[in-house]
């Protein structure tokens, strides 16, 4: 069978970044957790074979349980009876599966039942298992909602429902409502202090809830009588053992059937306060989206790497006028494409991910003791850089699994409009992906500041000193002009001072930020690893060249005035 991660060596390349060394000294302390648990690492290395053996015990278990039962699971999708989600057959084993092999609360410390692991190998986790169902996927991966609760609920919430997390129980986040989709600044759930009972209590109505009937909800809900805004939301803590939450119904969607997306009824339910007041919307939830977002991006490239490989495995098979289609160039075109945007969407993930270890890990410290000026500024600079690169890898990412699904199909041609096939349901799944957790037009609007304050330009510059390969010097000169394109787009949109306009072609810009920091990265690996990722590199530059020339012709032949005939 299948090993969805030792199958993959790109993965493992990945893993084994140098920033890790740094990672892994934050996240244990030293490796002070040896003394007390028998499982913790007694150093770097020993760290290093841990995440190893548990990333090839993910891929075992993706390649032996979860594939084989994503048609089923797809097929069956889960039921609602009685104000309660049963999930599909299916669904059952690969939770109990993961259960067993103890991979949930991934990421929360040892005292608690974790694995005290750092993001970037959860996250490969999570990409592994979306390779092979991508709405199983949002139900496992949503355990990453204890690092928000970790994160800002207290000792004693620590002690109470951590641990329940990393036992195998289940949690989502409820966020929209029927009238606040995007603009969660309009969520409208009532939260009242029950003076009787010393608890809050909870009505109201929450919709497209992923994985809604979890065992703990972390819920936006208006704390503040009277208000209209962000002001008035606080985060709430529902344990569904203290009942007064119903499914009302699953909603039935294109694609992730697997993972039931719900409409919930609150009556009276009673709820704690997670954190302070009035702080739900403003900083909670903008710490568990970028959490999320990072995890969708996981899901993106999970589900690029499913159709790369069901495209290349069924170009080699099927044989038209007397050859394997492979061997036309308008199919080996497509699937160059494909890998090449997957192995740069991985690149992104990965050094984001990496930037939201390091931060994280000293934010934690803070908790324990002062940092020092040294510590302060590093947490400070890969805080930015992770702000900064998170919309970009959840954006560019969930296009890329959109247009890889869409050429994996096209490559199966006629079969792939057939339900036998798992291309079909690859690219049902992928078209969520640029729409829930912030559309990319959200994610361009979080971008887009790093393009106009020069960030994302200065991040440019500094891969441009980086050394590469004789090999890659070429490429690297190309990126050099491909960046001048986009500073020169930024400053004709910058001098216009036009707002209007700057919103118009936010999206270019960031895509051509995207399209060179990808690209460096691609080099840099390309690099270290010439066998992997050097022939993505020599098309990923071709193919993001005539992107970044596209949108820079568009930008500079562009009049602001026409933008009266976009309006319609």
């Amino acid at each position: 069978m299948a090993n969805y991660y030792t199958d993959i060596p790109e993965l493992k390349y990945h893993l084994n970044n140098p920033m890790m060394e740094r990672i892994c000294e934050l996240k244990e302390r030293n490796y002070r957790d040896k003394e007390e648990f028998d499982y913790a690492p007694q150093d770097y290395a020993d760290a290093m074979d841990s995440f190893d053996k548990v990333l090839e015990i993910t891929g075992e278990i993706t390649g032996e349980i979860i594939a084989p039962n994503a048609e089923g699971v797809d097929e069956e999708g889960p039921h609602c009876a009685n104000g309660r989600v049963e999930y599909a057959s299916g669904t059952k084993q690969n939770l109990d599966a993961m259960v067993k092999a103890g991979l949930n609360g991934m990421t929360m410390p040892r005292r608690f039942g974790g694995l005290n692991f750092p993001i970037t190998p959860y996250t490969m986790c999570a990409e592994i298992v979306s390779a092979a169902d991508a709405g199983f996927g949002n139900i496992w991966s949503l355990q990453d909602c204890i690092e928000t609760l970790y994160e800002f609920g207290n000792e004693d919430q620590h002690n109470r429902f951590i641990p329940r997390i990393c036992a195998g129980e289940t949690m989502s986040m409820d966020l929209t409502e029927p009238d606040a989709g995007s603009d969660l600044q309009s969520v409208m759930l009532k939260a009242t202090f029950d003076e009787k009972e010393n608890c809050w209590r909870l009505n109201g109505v929450k919709r497209f809830i992923t994985n809604g009937d979890a065992d703990l909800h972390l819920v936006l809900a208006r704390s503040e009588e009277g208000t209209k805004d962000g002001r008035g939301l606080s985060m709430f803590i529902y344990d569904k053992k203290q009942g007064g939450v119903d499914v009302r119904r699953i909603e039935n969607k294109l694609g992730i059937h697997g993972s039931p997306t719900c409409e919930l009824v609150y009556k009276n339910a009673k709820a704690e306060l997670c954190g302070d007041r009035k702080l739900g919307l403003i900083k909670y939830v903008m710490a568990l989206m970028n959490g999320a977002r990072l995890g969708i991006a996981a899901q993106s490239v999970g589900l690029s790497q499913a159709a790369y490989n069901e495209g290349m495995a069924y170009a080699k098979e099927r044989k038209q006028f007397g050859k394997a289609i492979i061997d036309f160039p308008a199919v080996y075109d497509m699937l160059s494409i494909m890998k090449a945007k997957l192995d740069a969407g991985r690149a992104l993930l990965y050094q984001t991910s990496r930037y939201v270890d390091i931060y994280k890990a000293l934010d934690d410290i803070s908790h324990e003791r002062k940092l020092t000026p040294e510590e302060r500024q590093e947490q400070k600079k890969y805080a930015k850089l992770a702000d900064a690169l998170t919309p970009l890898a959840k954006g560019m990412n969930s296009e890329y699994a959109n247009q890889n699904a869409y050429d994996c199909i096209q490559i199966h041609g006629g079969s792939g409009f057939m339900l036998e096939y798992a291309c079909q349901r690859i690219y049902r799944d992928a078209r969520i992906t640029s729409i829930y957790e912030g559309t990319t037009q959200l994610q361009t609007v979080a971008a887009i500041r790093y393009v106009t304050n020069g960030s994302y330009l200065a991040m440019i510059r500094e891969f441009e000193a980086i050394p590469c390969s004789a090999e890659m010097e070429p490429l690297k000169a190309k990126l050099v002009e491909m960046a001048n394109k986009l500073e020169a787009c930024m400053n004709k949109v910058k001098e216009a001072q036009n707002q209007e306009l700057l919103d118009f072609v936010a999206r270019r810009l960031m895509e051509m930020a995207a399209d060179c920091i990808m690209a460096h990265l691609l080099i840099q690996d390309a690099t270290k690893a010439p066998e992997l990722f050097s022939k993505s590199a020599v098309v990923y530059l071709n193919y993001t060249e005539a992107e970044v020339e596209k949108h820079h012709s568009f930008i500079e032949k562009f009049n602001a005035d026409e933008l009266v005939n976009y309006r319609q």
